[in-house]
């Protein structure tokens, strides 16, 4: 018997030795971190349904509350459909230096095995289908109460297309600016430069609301909008945290970041209107939130506490007064203030994880015999591709759009409110 517990505890002693020796596959699925990316994927939705839409819904009149939700709902569906069919392999699939190719169309390939580093690939592609949805959602606030719901469609499937598919592909896809070194945690570039700079586009050819600037209805339920901005800042753990695609310290300093951010730029946010107005504001303070949370997006993953502080006070100070620039220098309605706060935002934190990511401020650091000069170089060099891709491609994109459909609602429709007029629905029936 004892020689027969000896063979037996040799082979186990052997075969422990073989499973110490193997090292483990790339390919080999990691629990934690497939558990990691599916909660953050699910976060991501959230701040587009509910959240965003929420956000934005307050913000406008009452007879077009549900006119805003529609879009954001619509726009979360098209884009599903359509990052399944081609987008998604536009943008990750393997291509050249400025587009993917055709291999992950209708995810060809992609099976119950595939592998994307250490998740499966569906999650992958579910978890970037989520920013796919929220991009073109974003730029709703710049053109509500004013815009055909058909027009609006067929923007935002261009613009998925034509704008969206090459900057991601560019950035995250493996594109020249990836090979640049560029750095993009989650989105300054990909998601908040793209969908601000179009915004601009957009409301300049479309033209302002009627009664634009002086006899403008203030926000109909304030109180909706910070349940859907409450929503947005649980939501954008997922979005920051969950771009590092690993539970592990990077995901834990990101979301730790992407929260002091958030918190400083609204302080600073009410500070200001405390101010210049003797009180502070609901609306404000919210605005407030959003700006810091997009400022802090592409820097999430590079940078430490100190820079999610400082970098913070620049998205609540230097948006704050891109919203007066905007409305008041430009003259442009961009209603919800989609560029100067995602858009600005975007911008500078792009330019600003070039500094604040050096390890001596407590980040990452940069590259070996990269200075802040060279990655700074690089970070502006991407926001003036992205800023000049994304005017160009939109300008084209709504003239064909104004060609086939038109634009703007008519002033009856406006008047009766985008509720009734375009979905014969209203939200308050009382």
């Amino acid at each position: 018997m004892s020689v027969i517990f000896n063979r037996v505890g040799a082979a186990l002693l052997g075969l422990s030795v073989i499973a110490i020796a193997s090292p483990a596959s790339a390919q080999e699925l990691n629990g934690a971190n497939t558990a990691w990316i599916l909660t953050s994927t699910a976060l991501v939705l959230f701040m587009t349904l509910p959240g965003l839409a929420l956000f934005y819904g307050g913000l406008v009149q009452a007879k077009n509350v549900l006119s805003v939700l529609m879009h954001c709902f619509a726009i979360a569906c098209m884009a599903s459909i359509l990052w399944m069919g081609v987008v998604y392999s536009l943008a990750f699939d393997e291509g050249n230096a400025w587009i993917g190719g055709l291999g992950k169309v209708m995810l060809s390939g992609v099976s119950f095995d595939s592998m994307s580093g250490d998740i499966p690939e569906s999650v992958f592609f579910m978890f970037q289908m989520t920013f796919a949805i929220i991009t073109p959602a974003l730029i709703v606030g710049a053109y509500v109460e004013r815009i055909k719901f058909s027009s609006m469609m067929m923007i935002s499937v261009l613009w998925m297309i034509f704008v969206y598919a090459p900057v991601c592909h560019w950035v995250w896809g493996g594109g020249w600016l990836a090979e640049m070194g560029v750095m993009d945690f989650a989105g300054g570039l990909v998601v908040h430069a793209t969908a601000g700079t179009s915004a601009l586009v957009i409301v300049k050819i479309l033209g302002a609301r009627q009664g634009y600037p002086k006899h403008l209805h203030p926000p109909h339920s304030p109180g909706m909008t910070m349940i859907g901005a409450a929503m947005l800042w649980v939501g954008w753990f997922g979005f920051n945290a969950g771009s590092a695609l690993a539970a592990d310290g990077s995901a834990g300093m990101a979301m730790t970041v992407t929260h002091i951010s958030a918190a400083t730029a609204s302080l600073v946010w009410i500070a200001i209107e405390w101010m210049k107005f003797g009180k502070p504001s609901l609306i404000g303070v919210v605005t407030g939130m959003v700006a810091g949370l997009a400022t802090i997006t592409p820097a999430s993953g590079f940078v430490g506490p100190i820079g999610g502080l400082c970098i913070g006070l620049l998205g609540g100070f230097i948006c704050y007064g891109a919203v007066g620039f905007v409305k008041s220098k430009m003259n442009l309605d961009d209603s919800l203030d989609v560029f100067a706060v995602h858009g600005v935002g975007g911008i500078i934190g792009t330019i600003a994880a070039a500094f604040f990511a050096l390890e001596s401020l407590g980040g990452v650091g940069l590259g070996d015999g990269v200075t802040v000069t060279d990655q700074m170089t690089v970070q502006v060099i991407g926001v003036v591709a992205t800023i000049a891709w994304s005017a160009i491609a939109t300008l084209i994109i709504v003239y064909i759009t104004k060609a086939i459909c038109g634009l703007r609602v008519s002033d009856d429709e406006a008047e009766e409110g985008l509720d009734l007029s375009y979905h014969g629905e209203r939200d308050y029936n009382f």
